[in-house]
């Protein structure tokens, strides 16, 4: 990130702008949407400048920009389309001390505007840092069309009630209370276009916030799906949205974190196979503690949290503490590892089951039923395969499962650094070894991929 968003408080404060031509007028459009003083200097400006300053909606001086003129500036703009003299007045500014904008010149800015959807007070800034000013425009047209403009009315009238609010404790209570209003009491009242009576509802509301007893606590045993944030369920977004506490495995991407309320406490999980890892009765302990306390807690698994994520124990802890709890689904690594090699994990005529297996368990590398998966057309899905490949190996081969068996390792299946490993079983632990993987991998056993050539990120890793 090259430039970092803010708000900057501009009421009252010097916007200067030297220019008089389409530029000026294009920046001036947006400047005057402010409660800013704005000063241009501009030795021929266009007819709207002039008709704005005679409405007293900006200052006009009728020349050029001299050093000082820019003293006390928040902001200021280089609009002269003409790259000489912005180029002059860039330095005058900046000497002056304001920070400067040198229109459709990135490289010479200090700081950059950026699309602007306005719900005043609700302001949403779209920036590309310059890269892609076609697809900011396009996302703003496309929130325009999306947010009502009632919307800002919506948030002052709540601007104006925030002090009587806080009569409400601080946390969820209070963010019930505005959720409320502002997804169900606002929009019922608003369309009566009075203000009067939209104050009255909330006031309403907040009374009977107030009489109500604090709201029990809940657990959302959630799953993340394999790791790309577009595989989330739309229901596993809004947990993410609204939990006050949210509990991670450590194969939960970066990404979908960045997704959590940002008010939200996240607590690393940190299970890892043959690694450092929490006991379960801790996680289970931190899950009702968070919850008897009245927070939303998110239980967030990697895949599908009934796929290998201990979710019977988390729920007989939760159900021996009286707390409330839902599952949400998610994508498991298996279909993910699966859509990444073009492969199906069922094909009539090859196989009409799918086995999903783990490479250890509590006890260490995971005993199953070796001479059944041995037999031609079994296809598995190996969780948790990599340390234990040698032993699937050999387990499977003493069983009599061809030794051509095809077998596709995919690491960090959906992310864009996964990575795929397609072998044989005679072959599998000697080339699992060279390829190294590091992340977490699963094994598809009897499935090769699709074609190569469709697939760019597959990584043969032996000829």
């Amino acid at each position: 990130m090259q430039h970092f968003p803010i708000f900057l408080a501009v009421a009252g404060r010097r916007i200067t702008l030297s220019g008089g031509g389409d530029a000026a007028l294009a920046k001036l459009r947006l400047l005057m949407k402010t409660e800013a003083h704005l000063n241009v200097f501009a030795a021929d400006p266009a007819s709207e400048i002039v008709n704005w300053a005679n409405e007293g909606r900006l200052h006009l001086t009728r020349r050029a920009l001299e050093p000082g003129d820019a003293l006390c500036s928040a902001l200021f703009y280089a609009a002269n389309d003409d790259g000489a003299e912005d180029a002059r007045v860039t330095r005058l500014a900046q000497a002056d001390g304001a920070l400067t904008n040198w229109v459709d010149n990135l490289e010479n800015s200090q700081f950059i505007t950026p699309a602007i959807v306005d719900r005043d007070p609700v302001t949403i800034a779209i920036g590309t840092e310059g890269a892609a000013p076609v697809l900011a425009r396009a996302i703003k047209a496309d929130l325009e069309a999306r947010l009502p403009p009632t919307l800002g009315t919506l948030a002052r009238i709540g601007k104006a009630f925030r002090k009587a609010a806080d009569a409400l404790p601080m946390g969820r209570k209070r963010r019930d209370f505005w959720a409320d209003y502002y997804f169900d009491t606002g929009p019922q009242v608003i369309a009566e276009q009075s203000e009067a009576k939209i104050t009255a509802a909330l006031e309403t509301l907040l009374s009977h916030h107030l009489s109500t007893a604090p709201r029990v606590g809940r657990v959302e045993l959630v799953g993340a799906g394999p790791g790309d944030p577009e595989l989330l369920t739309l229901k596993a977004r809004r947990a993410l949205d609204t939990a006050d506490v949210v509990i991670h495995d450590r194969l939960v991407s970066p990404a979908i974190l960045e997704l959590a309320r940002r008010e939200a406490t996240l607590i690393d999980a940190g299970k890892k196979g043959f690694g450092p890892a929490m006991a379960q009765s801790d996680i289970c302990a931190l899950m009702v503690e968070h919850a008897a306390q009245g927070a939303h807690v998110v239980r967030l698994k990697s895949g599908d949290p009934g796929v290998y994520g201990r979710l019977d124990e988390e729920i007989e802890a939760l159900d021996a503490a009286g707390i409330d709890w839902n599952i949400v689904p998610g994508i498991t690594s298996a279909s993910a590892a699966a859509a990444s090699i073009g492969q199906s994990l069922t094909k009539r005529d090859r196989n009409s089951a799918i086995r999903l297996l783990t490479g250890h368990d509590m006890k260490g590398l995971a005993e199953h039923d070796w001479r059944g998966l041995a037999r031609a057309g079994e296809v598995a899905a190996i969780y948790m395969g990599l340390r234990g490949a040698r032993f699937i190996q050999g387990r499977l081969l003493m069983h009599g499962a061809a030794p051509d068996t095809p077998i596709t390792a995919v690491e960090n299946a959906s992310r864009p650094e996964s990575r795929m490993v397609a072998t044989t079983l005679s072959r599998l632990a000697a080339d699992l070894e060279a390829a190294a993987l590091t992340g977490p991998a699963i094994l598809l056993y009897g499935l090769a991929p699709r074609s190569a050539a469709s697939l760019p990120i597959l990584k043969q890793e032996h000829a």
